[in-house]
C-alpha cells in the first residue's frame, strides 16, 4: 500500500506536535472570580497536590498561582515540578494534559490561563507473588538503583500566563 497525501500530512503533523494545542482533559472556561479570592484551579490526587490561583489586583502581578500539597500524610505516586524548569514540550514527551482558563469578575477581558502538562512514568506495581502479595525487596531495588534502570513515575508541571487586558 502507497502513503496517500493525507497520510503523509498527518504523520507530518503528529511528529511535529501539531495536534500538541489540544489538551487531554477538555474543560469550559471557569467562572468568573473576585479579586483576592482564592480558589482551587485543579486537584491532582496522584500528586498530592491542589492548584490554587487568587486574582491579586496588581498591575505588576495580576494573578497568583500556586502548587498546595493537599495533606501531610498523603503518600504520592506522581511528581509535581517546575514548569520553568522542566520546560515541558511535545518534544521531550510531555502531554498537554489541561487548559484552565479563569476570567477576572473585576474586569472581564482579562483572564488567567494555567496549563497543566503531564509526562507519563513507567512505574507499575509489582508482580504478585505466590501468596497473592506484592513485594518489593530491598536487594532488587538496590541493584536496580545501581544498573540505573529505575522505573520513572509520572510528572506534573503547571505555567501559567494572563490574557487580556487590564481595567485600570
Amino acid at each position: 500500500m502507497r502513503p496517500t497525501v493525507l497520510m503523509i500530512a498527518a504523520a507530518t503533523l503528529v511528529a511535529t506536535g501539531a495536534f500538541a494545542a489540544e489538551p487531554e482533559i477538555d474543560r469550559p472556561e471557569a467562572s468568573a472570580q473576585a479579586v483576592g479570592a482564592a480558589h482551587t484551579l485543579r486537584s491532582i490526587p496522584e500528586a498530592c497536590a491542589r492548584l490554587e490561583g487568587m486574582f491579586t489586583g496588581e498591575a505588576a502581578e495580576p494573578y497568583r498561582f500556586a502548587v498546595v500539597r493537599t495533606s501531610p500524610n498523603c503518600q504520592p505516586r506522581a511528581r509535581f515540578v517546575d514548569a520553568a524548569d522542566a520546560k515541558p514540550s511535545t518534544a521531550d514527551g510531555w502531554l498537554l494534559n489541561d487548559r484552565i482558563s479563569v476570567p477576572s469578575a473585576g474586569c472581564p477581558s482579562r483572564k488567567a490561563v494555567v496549563e497543566v502538562w503531564r509526562k507519563p512514568g513507567d512505574a507499575a506495581p509489582p508482580a504478585l507473588d505466590a501468596q497473592g502479595r506484592a513485594r518489593i525487596y530491598l536487594g532488587d531495588s538496590a541493584a536496580a538503583a545501581k544498573a540505573d534502570k529505575l522505573a520513572t513515575v509520572t510528572t506534573f508541571a503547571a505555567s501559567m500566563t494572563v490574557e487580556g487586558q487590564g481595567c485600570d
